[in-house]
C-alpha cells in the first residue's frame, strides 16, 4: 500500500488548536496513520514540551522541509507573511517526507467521528481529490446578499485557470482537509516551474492559492486518475455562516453521517489563539470581535 501521512502546519499561537486536533487523531485514527505537524524551530520546544512525543505523533520544523528543496530560499520563508510562507510549507512537505499521498489538515481542524485509509484511498491507491463547485457556500452567500464571497471565489479561480489556459468551470479544491498527491506536486514542479527558472515561492507569491495550484496543475498534467469527493470537513468560514446553519438545526451530531470532522476559521473563532497570538488583541479589539459576533446571528 501506498505511504500515506496525516500533516499540519501550526505555530505557537496555535498550541491550543493542535492539542485539540491531536486530542482527536487520538481517538479517532482507527488505521493509526501517523500524524507530522511542522512548526517553526523557535516554537518546537513548546510544543514538545506541552505536548510530548507519543507513538503516532512526529515533531518536525519548518526549517527542515525549507531545506528539502535545495532550490528554495530559506530567507523567503523567514521573512515572508506567515499566511503566505505556510503555502508552500504545506506544499512542499512531501519532499521531506517521502510519502506517496498525504491529507493536508489545519491547525482549527478537529475530527468528530472514526476515519480510515479509505476515507482518503481508493482501493486500488490512488488518492481522493477534493473538488467541487461550492455551490452551497455560494447560495448561502447570495441568499444573504454578501456579494464580495462570490466575486472573490470566481476572481480567484480565473487567477489560476489562466496559468494553464483551462476553459470551463470555476472549481474549489479545498477546504482543508485535502488529499495531496506527491505526483501532483512534482509535475509542477518540473513541467511548469522548473522550465520557468522558478519554485513555488515565486507561484505562490504572485497567486498565493495552494489549494489552486494543486487543483489546476492536477486537471493540467493529469498526474494521477481523477476521483473527486465532496469537502471531508464541515468548514466554517464565517460566523454568519455558522449561525445560519445552526438555526436549521445543524449540530456535531447531526454531522457526523457525512463529515469526518469540523473547522472554525481562526479569523472569527479567536478564543483559541494562545501566546503572543492571544495576547496582542486589546481589549477594544476584543469588544468589536464580540459585537461582531453577536450581530452575526442575525444576519
Amino acid at each position: 500500500m501506498n505511504s500515506f501521512l496525516l500533516f499540519c502546519k501550526s505555530y505557537a499561537g496555535d498550541l491550543k488548536r493542535i492539542q485539540r486536533l491531536w486530542a482527536s487523531v487520538e481517538r479517532f485514527n482507527r488505521d493509526r496513520i501517523p500524524l507530522h505537524i511542522s512548526v517553526p524551530e523557535a516554537d518546537r520546544a513548546l510544543f514538545e514540551s506541552t505536548i510530548g512525543t507519543p507513538d503516532g505523533l512526529v515533531w518536525v520544523s519548518d526549517e527542515d522541509i525549507v531545506r528539502a528543496n535545495p532550490r528554495a530560499d530559506l530567507a523567503h520563508y523567514r521573512a515572508w507573511d506567515g499566511r503566505l510562507s505556510q503555502q508552500v510549507v504545506k506544499s512542499e512537505f512531501w519532499r521531506h517526507a517521502g510519502c506517496d499521498n498525504y491529507l493536508c489538515l489545519d491547525s482549527e481542524s478537529e475530527f468528530i467521528r472514526d476515519f480510515y485509509l479509505s476515507d482518503f484511498l481508493h482501493p486500488d491507491g490512488h488518492p481522493y481529490t477534493v473538488m467541487h463547485q461550492a455551490k452551497e457556500l455560494l447560495q448561502l452567500a447570495a441568499n444573504k446578499e454578501i456579494s464580495r464571497i462570490q466575486d472573490d471565489y470566481h476572481r480567484d479561480c480565473a487567477l489560476l485557470k489562466s496559468v494553464f489556459s483551462r476553459q470551463g468551470p470555476d472549481y474549489d479544491f479545498g477546504p482543508t482537509p485535502v488529499v495531496w498527491s506527491t505526483k501532483v506536486w512534482r509535475d509542477l514542479d518540473e513541467q511548469y516551474l522548473k522550465p520557468k527558472g522558478i519554485t513555488l515561492w515565486d507561484a505562490v507569491q504572485e497567486k498565493p492559492s495552494e489549494l489552486r495550484w494543486y487543483g489546476e496543475a492536477l486537471l493540467h498534467f493529469h498526474s494521477i486518475p481523477l476521483l473527486p469527493i465532496e469537502p471531508l470537513f464541515r468548514v466554517y468560514h464565517y460566523n454568519w455562516q455558522w449561525h445560519a446553519l445552526r438555526r436549521l438545526g445543524e449540530r456535531v451530531g447531526t454531522l457526523r453521517s457525512e463529515y469526518l470532522g469540523v473547522l472554525h476559521q481562526s479569523s472569527w473563532q479567536y478564543e483559541w489563539d494562545a501566546g503572543e497570538q492571544a495576547r496582542r488583541k486589546s481589549w477594544p479589539s476584543r469588544l468589536v470581535r464580540s459585537i461582531r459576533a453577536y450581530l452575526a446571528r442575525f444576519r
